[in-house]
């Protein structure tokens, strides 16, 4: 059942009315009737932008991603171009940075924002994500009304990864890689922040597999996820960063970190769902201003690895 059909039928369960006309495409889920009647209020919230007569149109930023779809309100008559604030949401920024871009964009308290995130079910979360927005505020370009609350533009947001993770057949792709839909969202965050270029995304979640099903299991020791526990930004974190007991410390901590690090975009969701052929077992972008990582899957070969990277950023 999507959207349309769940608006229709909660709306008229709720009112003993006959069916309302359809609101427009929104989003294909499944479940229960009192997990419908949930998911159809956080969608309602969407569609409250657009009776206020404001306008909200998505476009992703990947390359595969279809031309904008804009949702245009009737109620006040303010035409798109008064009406219209531009967000841009970058692949693999942070919650955190996530919030203070759209309160910068729209003018709202960025504490607005905070609070509106910590409501994952008002925002319509799939239950997976257990009720936090990291990971699950997709990135993309959007268009909100200046009236637009922070809990409408976050569950416009949410409803837009919806979309994404239906057409990517998240829920039964996990499955056949014998892992949980957060923790694919896990591995595609990883592999968004570890990449330089999307065309290594695939083999870049390779290493990640290859290093989790390693016999015995090997430590991930990721440098992006040590920095997600402490709250820091480097291109690499020091010995002390490594000494952190944050559960996000994959050098220290076997397996995958409790949740997503960022928030990704579709192609590294892809990657993490099919995931290159290959026995890597180690990458390193040997040049980061150029963008270069290189793969190895001996402990010779990634030493080889390090020292160019050692001499690029020497010489860098």
């Amino acid at each position: 059942m999507n959207i349309e059909d769940l608006l229709r039928e909660t709306l008229s369960d709720m009112a003993h009315e006959e069916q309302p006309p359809p609101p427009g495409r929104f989003l294909h889920v499944n479940g229960s009737r009192s997990r419908r009647r949930g998911l159809a209020l956080a969608a309602a919230a969407a569609v409250t932008v657009l009776a206020a007569g404001s306008t909200l149109a998505v476009q992703g930023l990947s390359s595969r991603t279809a031309a904008p779809e804009v949702l245009t309100g009737q109620g006040s008559g303010e035409t798109r171009a008064e009406t219209r604030i531009t967000v841009t949401v970058n692949e693999g920024l942070r919650l955190a940075q996530v919030l203070k871009d759209l309160s910068t964009a729209t003018g709202k308290p960025l504490e607005e924002f905070e609070r509106a995130a910590k409501d994952g079910g008002a925002l319509g979360l799939p239950a997976y994500a257990k009720g936090a927005l990291e990971g699950f505020a997709f990135p993309a370009t959007y268009e909100v009304s200046p009236t637009s609350s922070p809990e409408e533009i976050l569950a416009a947001m949410v409803t837009r990864f919806r979309r994404v993770a239906e057409d990517s057949n998240l829920v039964d792709g996990a499955r056949r890689v014998g892992r949980t839909p957060l923790e694919i969202m896990t591995i595609a965050s990883i592999v968004q922040a570890e990449s330089h270029d999307k065309r290594d995304m695939p083999k870049i979640a390779r290493v990640i597999y290859n290093r989790l099903n390693h016999t015995p299991e090997m430590k991930l020791k990721l440098d992006s996820t040590v920095l997600y526990g402490l709250n820091k930004f480097a291109i690499k974190a020091s010995n002390e960063d490594l000494k952190s007991r944050s559960r996000y410390n994959t050098y220290a901590r076997l397996g995958l970190p409790p949740g997503p690090i960022g928030n990704p975009g579709d192609d590294a969701i892809e990657a993490a769902l099919k995931p290159a052929a290959g026995s890597w077992l180690f990458f390193v972008t040997t040049d980061p201003e150029k963008g270069i990582t290189k793969f190895a899957d001996s402990e010779s070969e990634f030493f080889k690895l390090v020292e160019e990277y050692n001499k690029n950023f020497r010489t860098g």
